[in-house]
């Protein structure tokens, strides 16, 4: 929990309307900063008191999913953070439409929906800020672009960007570029977990044990990023300065190439940014048939 000793940045109440991963990695790091005191969170979800205990255990959040709570809540928050899984977006969208007022800001961290598509949802023009943030968030190491629709006032926009801001990085993009960044930052650091376990797997295949090939292979990866963001170079020149003609890491980067690496990790952002299209694609057709119904 954050101490009470000076105001924080934001000193009014904030709803997570989901209470999953990255609703908890942003609380975290927003509690762990002192952006914010702890009781001025309140965290819902569907239906799992259990999970919301052991929230309220670790943090000294609020929370609830008792439904006239929950909509209280909802109807009196500045700031409600949708953060529930994107199957469940459309009808909790739909179901917190006759809750909300002119003012309330909406800030969506779920891949694929667009502030279009939320604001159909809505039924309204409501403020909204769509955001792609990473779990990293949590230990103050995120990157976050955020996308803001045009009714979204500048003190609105401020608090945002404090929210973000307070977890990590943070780039203010059009949104039509949200996808492709989703695939690079928003899911980029399950690519570098990936790689990490088959580096320590064959550090343990090799010999070494599971401790030191875990040990070597994060300080490795970390090394590696802080070179990038501290000598300003490219990661292309860093990485010819440590292959040697014919050494041990062109032999390494050879087997890599034989197994197209470069071109393979492209497309598997570039498949990440389609299917957070897919899903907002898939939530705009939904939208539409109730449209047509109704």
């Amino acid at each position: 929990m954050c101490q009470q000793t000076a105001k924080p940045l934001i000193d009014h109440k904030v709803v997570f309307h989901g209470a999953g991963s990255m609703a908890e990695a942003i609380v975290r790091g927003l509690i762990a900063r002192s952006v914010i005191y702890a009781d001025n969170i309140i965290m819902l979800n569907r239906s799992s008191s259990e999970r919301l205990a052991e929230l309220r255990s670790r943090y000294g959040v609020n929370g609830s999913n008792n439904p006239e709570h929950k909509n209280e809540y909802l109807r009196t928050s500045p700031v409600i953070v949708l953060a529930m899984k994107p199957k469940d977006a459309a009808a909790a969208i739909r179901d917190l439409a006759p809750l909300l007022t002119d003012g309330q800001l909406i800030v969506s961290v779920i891949a694929g929906l667009s502030i279009r598509t939320i604001q159909g949802l809505l039924g309204k023009k409501q403020p909204v800020v769509r955001t792609m943030p990473n779990t990293s968030s949590s230990i103050g190491l995120g990157a976050t672009g955020i996308a803001f629709s045009k009714e979204v006032s500048e003190e609105q926009r401020k608090l945002a960007l404090n929210i973000f801001e307070a977890v990590g990085l943070t780039t203010v993009i059009d949104e039509e570029r949200m996808e492709t960044l989703t695939g690079i930052s928003g899911s980029g650091p399950a690519y570098i977990y990936y790689m990490m376990e088959a580096m320590i797997a064959a550090g343990i295949r090799g010999g070494l044990s599971k401790e030191q090939s875990a040990e070597l292979t994060v300080q490795t990866v970390l090394g590696a990023a802080r070179m990038v963001q501290q000598t300003g170079e490219e990661p292309a020149a860093l990485r010819k300065k440590v292959t040697s003609p014919g050494g041990s890491t062109q032999a390494a980067l050879e087997v890599l190439d034989k197994g197209d690496f470069f071109e393979t990790v492209i497309a598997a952002v570039s498949r990440c940014a389609e299917r957070s299209r897919e899903m907002g694609a898939a939530l705009e057709a939904e939208l539409a048939a109730e449209g047509e119904r109704n």
